[in-house]
């Protein structure tokens, strides 16, 4: 019996253990395709919210729901792995910051997504405020917020603009929080405020009802002391500090009758200890100040670094229009009288000799005493747009523009010591910049080749150097070519030189001397964006930027960063060194120095790192030295991932850096100087192991028709098979295979294509590259897909059978394109495609109101001309003139409001498709642009795409909408039946 009961024991043990070791070796839960319905609740990094404290003891970042509500997440960055979650309600831009000492984090909460939903509870939501104390942990809640600020270095106050409650004036409370020992002030009506650098200063505005108390003033922290730095019924506003924090200007306006605009005056504030108050008012400068302008309010005031003269803009001042005077009603006493004054008057004229004389002076008289026709008004006038050939601007552009035009203000300046104003910019002159130390500033006028640019999209203007002193306007270049914004000038720090480019070659202007030098003729590279393939002439690499002591620039070639000596008796370096030997392009500079000005060349400087062909990504660093940057780049972080967001602790060696792959969600890191052990500090989305991604990702080189070297990145299936081949859609624009490492949160996006969830749903993803010839963009989709899609089937992993491609705007022109030139596909969907070159051409940009024609011949379009001077190469890259050849089912997305592709363009595919009857359905978002912004357009959109090519590639079955149509009587019903 003890035996038996032994063996049973034994065999019991042995069950339990097998069953254990079952248990842990399969997982509780299997992973499963992500669908449409559960990404409403995915839970994704908001992009930038990561925040690291200035001791790089604390950091911080947001997690926020597609549709739904945010979490902050507070964790310690020391052993303690301190982390706590607080709610932040329904946003996607949360608004928080540390003090400058690091006890203190405060924080928005918005109303929550559901609550946001519920129209009824609009009127009754607002947002609170958080305020952690780190030190102690205590949390303090304050209701009813607008905005805050802490008062910088001092770390010493919170500011808090409560939410206005009724009342008449646009000032609301502004709660002022002594931090240390709890206390508050309240001031009433305040409408703007702002502390200065060292936080011992707050200025704020005044707007009270009736305008009573009305003014400017300013707040002694240490002293609790507010000083009236000027009051009156008047408007004060545009509050603006001075880098240094030792004064500020701002602006007083002042309603008159006599005009349509408020009368501008200037406050500056100085001596902050013992306030002095600066008022310049135009009134009453009868000499300097011109009679036909009033000071703007469209231009914040500024004072100069020497705190000598105020920088301020200057507008027409228009008089009011006089109201008519209205006639006293006459009686028949008054009358009579009139006709008797009228005889006598008559009596008395010796010129009437005869009847016919007579006759003249009564109808003279009754001419004079008639009542004047009534003018017709606004509801008779006529609503129309006059279209003229010499417009500079298209009058759709100068529609965009009215409300610009109208806030358009000429700078000016005040000079407080001999108190004379100066008029530095006229009507002519736009893109005004003052330069640092304010004692040039340089202007230019594109006018004399508007129209020529907005015809060809080529862009010349004639620049001038102002003398800030006098006035004095000096044309400095003349018809100057900007093939790209890297061309235009860039002021040195210390406001004397500015770097331009020009035919390749980079310049340096001395203001002082006059001076013209060329940079870079002398050295064996080229500064010139070789990859650059948009039909302009030397493009530049744009240039890193100045060295603080402006006596270097820092510049890049297609792979290297350059230190080139302005004094050309140095010798130009080549900083990176290896760049274009190991086909890594060294990027842009990451600014880590908060207040710099100018790139200290004495300090370790950090740089974005890409490999060309392998698609790594880094951040490197190059030593500094008081004779500048050290040659030789040391490499700080470098993997197969893609590197964003790179940042430091303000006041500790704490480097924060954030990292994804194409299966993994961004995720922030910790490091210290060294760069050594790098620690994840941030959570992956809740839910993320639930799902399947992205088994792998593959790099496909390949050579276009044209013999260019190029590549493409092959997504895997989820639950990838080795020797199964799988549908795959193929996704493209121009360049995105720099993409391979980048990861796509789950979304409902504005063109309905989301890469991870297709690959989740066992989709294979392919994005090649697509190099342009000029005068074949089409041709040039054709040359490079093409051979990219047979390269990546060799993988194996591809069905031949069974290819989709999608593209939108640019990609949408070239699906419509591909698909009448090839059957390799078996579906497409095009989304608000170009699809008439020539029609296009002609047509508006409605989102800018510019004409397509500059798109067409110096930017996307690439040709050379307009159709007229080309004619051949716009109708053999144009899909509507060979949709005789498309074979291929079609899916089109045109919105009837798209701004940027016009709606015509898909009408025209559509109809030619629907009279060949090929097999197309398109689908309109009524009242969308180029992209879907509504949720809910989005949500059907994505599904109806996917149902699309599920039908298609994958054998599902085809929904009754794409099987046969909706007809408009139903289609309410049907669009309830399908929300979600």
């Amino acid at each position: 019996m003890n035996k038996r009961f032994s063996l049973f024991l034994l065999c019991v043990l042995m069950c339990m253990h097998a069953f254990a070791q079952e248990e842990k070796e399969t997982p509780s839960k299997e992973r499963k395709p992500i669908s449409w319905e559960e990404i409403s609740n995915w839970e994704a990094l908001v992009t930038g919210s990561g925040q690291v404290s200035p001791d790089g003891k604390w950091f911080s970042y947001t997690l926020k729901e597609v549709e739904g509500d945010g979490k902050l997440i507070l964790e310690a960055t020391d052993d303690t792995k301190n982390k706590k979650t607080y709610p932040i309600g329904d946003t996607s831009r949360p608004r928080m910051d540390f003090s400058e000492n690091s006890r203190w984090l405060a924080f928005i909460e918005y109303p929550n997504f559901k609550d946001k939903k519920d129209k009824s509870k609009a009127k009754k939501l607002f947002n609170k405020l958080i305020l952690l104390d780190l030190k102690e942990d205590k949390k303090v809640v304050f209701e009813k917020v607008q905005s805050f600020t802490f008062n910088n270095d001092a770390s010493s106050i919170l500011a808090i603009n409560l939410r206005k409650e009724g009342g008449s004036g646009k000032g609301s409370d502004l709660l002022i929080y002594h931090l240390e020992n709890d206390t508050k002030q309240n001031i009433g009506n305040v409408l703007e405020f702002s502390f200065n650098k060292s936080g011992k200063y707050l200025s704020y505005t005044v707007d009270a009802a009736n305008q009573s108390g009305n003014g400017i003033y300013l707040f002694d922290v240490d002293n609790n002391r507010t000083h009236v730095l000027e009051s009156d019924e008047a408007s004060f506003k545009s509050i603006h500090w001075t880098e240094e924090g030792d004064g500020f200007a701002a602006l007083k306006m002042t309603k008159d009758k006599k005009y349509k605009q408020e009368l501008g005056a200037v406050i500056g504030v100085k001596n902050l200890s013992s306030p002095e108050v600066i008022v310049y008012n135009p009134k009453e400068d009868s000499i300097s100040f011109p009679d036909k302008y009033t000071i703007s309010p469209n231009q914040r005031p500024s004072w100069s670094d020497d705190l000598s003269q105020l920088f301020y803009g200057i507008h027409d001042l228009e008089l009011a229009k006089k109201p008519e005077e209205k006639k006293p009603e006459v009686n028949k006493d008054s009358l009579k009288a009139l006709e008797t004054e009228k005889i006598a008057s008559l009596r008395a004229d010796t010129t009437i000799k005869s009847m016919a004389d007579l006759k003249k002076a009564l109808s003279k008289i009754e001419r004079a005493n008639a009542t004047p026709k009534k003018q017709p008004n606004n509801a008779d006038k006529p609503n129309m747009t006059i279209w003229h050939w010499k417009d500079d601007q298209l009058q759709s552009r100068q529609e965009k523009l009215e409300s610009s035009e109208k806030r358009k203000s000429l700078y000016a300046v005040y000079n407080t010591e001999n108190k004379k104003h100066t008029t530095l910019q006229d009507s002519t002159l736009s893109d005004f910049m003052v330069l640092p130390k304010q004692h040039f500033a340089i202007a230019s006028d594109a006018k004399p080749y508007e129209l020529q640019s907005n015809l060809t999209g080529k862009s010349y203007r004639d620049f001038y150097i102002i003398d800030i002193e006098s006035g004095e306007k000096t044309l400095w270049k003349e018809k100057f070519y900007i093939p790209s914004g890297a061309s235009t000038p860039k002021a040195s720090p210390d406001g004397t030189k500015f770097l331009f480019a020009v035919d390749g070659d980079f310049f340096v202007y001395d203001l002082i001397t006059k001076e013209e030098i060329n940079l870079t003729a002398d050295m064996e590279t080229t500064f010139v964006n070789t990859d650059d393939d948009h039909n302009v002439t030397k493009p530049m690499n744009y240039p890193i930027g100045w060295d603080s002591e402006s006596k270097y620039v820092l510049l890049k070639t297609e792979w290297d960063i350059w230190q080139v000596p302005v004094n050309k008796k140095k010798k130009a370096l080549n900083l990176t060194v290896n760049g274009e030997s190991t086909q890594t392009r060294y990027q842009g500079r990451f600014g880590i120095y908060p207040d710099e000005k100018g790139i200290d060349l004495s300090k370790k400087q950090y740089f974005r790192a890409y490999g060309e062909w392998t698609k790594k990504s880094g951040v490197i660093s190059l030593e500094g030295s008081k004779s500048g940057l050290k040659p030789g780049p040391k490499v700080l972080v470098w993997e197969d991932a893609m590197i964003g967001q790179f940042t430091k602790a303000k006041a500790a060696d704490a480097f924060i850096y954030s990292k994804e792959t194409y299966n993994t969600p961004p995720a922030y890191f910790l490091t210290n100087a060294s760069f050594e052990n790098p620690e994840k500090i941030t959570d992956d989305p809740k839910k993320l192991e639930e799902y399947t991604w992205s088994s792998g990702v593959k790099l496909v080189d390949y050579v276009s028709d044209k013999g260019v070297k190029l590549q493409g990145a092959l997504f895997l299936p989820a639950d990838y098979e080795e020797g199964k081949k799988y549908p795959t859609m193929v996704y493209y624009y121009e360049k995105l295979s720099s993409g391979l490492h980048n990861w796509t949160s789950p979304d409902f996006g504005r063109t309905g294509w989301n890469p991870n969830v297709y690959t989740s749903n066992g989709y294979a993803v392919f994005m090649p590259d697509i190099t342009y010839t000029l005068d074949d963009p089409g041709m040039s989709a054709v040359w490079c897909v093409i051979p990219a899609v047979k390269a990546a089937i060799e993988t194996g992993i591809i069905d031949e059978e069974n290819i989709g491609i999608h593209g939108h705007s640019w990609g949408g022109y070239q699906t419509a394109f591909l698909v009448t030139q090839t059957d390799m596909f078996k579906a497409a969907a095009a989304g608000a495609a170009l699809t008439n070159m020539i029609s296009m051409y002609d047509l508006i940009y409605w989102n800018s109101g510019n004409g397509n024609m500059a798109i067409f011949e110096s930017s996307q379009g690439r040709f050379t001309g307009g159709p007229w001077e080309n004619w051949e190469s716009y109708e053999r890259n144009s899909p509507i003139y060979h949709v005789k050849d498309v074979n291929t089912p079609l899916l089109m997305l045109h919105n009837d409001k798209d701004g940027a592709v016009d709606f015509t363009q898909g009408l025209e595919y559509y109809n030619a498709l629907r009279r060949l009857q090929k097999p197309v359905v398109m689908v309109q978002y009524k009242g969308e642009n180029h992209g879907i912004a509504k949720l809910e357009n989005r949500k059907d959109y994505s599904v109806r795409m996917m149902e699309f090519f599920d039908h298609h590639l994958k054998g599902k079955p085809a929904p009754e909408w794409l099987e046969s149509g909706v007809k408009a009587i139903d289609l309410d019903d049907h669009l309830k039946e399908r929300a979600f």
